[in-house]
């Protein structure tokens, strides 16, 4: 159970801070607006993803949360990582261009398995 909770805190402090810094550059990096017209994506939709990513780094800190709300945060940032390298491969970006994807996709996983198996205990 101990290394249970460690693995929880340790993979959902990283992936948190990974996503508060992402949203925060959302808003705050000019090369960050630069890469969703690259991507093609209109410029509010930049605004609504650090919002979310933001709300929902929040949400699966706080373990008083039910798991459905923090359920639905794991959710969608599973689908913003699946999207976010949809949009990168599909400008012709090489797969080695997606390790950032890959380390947070790991993270999300443990902080989600770690989490399910201490809501089980």
């Amino acid at each position: 159970m101990k290394t249970t909770k460690i693995t929880f805190w340790v993979s959902t402090s990283l992936f948190s801070l990974f996503m508060l810094f992402s949203a925060y550059n959302y808003i705050a990096s000019p090369e960050m607006k630069e890469a969703f017209v690259y991507l093609g994506f209109p410029d509010y939709f930049r605004i609504e993803l650090a919002i979310a990513k933001a709300l929902g780094a929040i949400v699966i800190l706080l373990p008083f949360l039910s798991s459905k709300i923090r359920g639905f945060a794991y959710a969608g940032f599973t689908i913003n990582l699946i999207s976010a390298a949809v949009a990168h491969l599909s400008m012709g970006e090489p797969i080695s261009s997606l390790g950032f994807i890959v380390v947070a996709a790991v993270l999300l996983g443990a902080s989600y398995w770690s989490s399910l198996t201490i809501n089980q205990q």
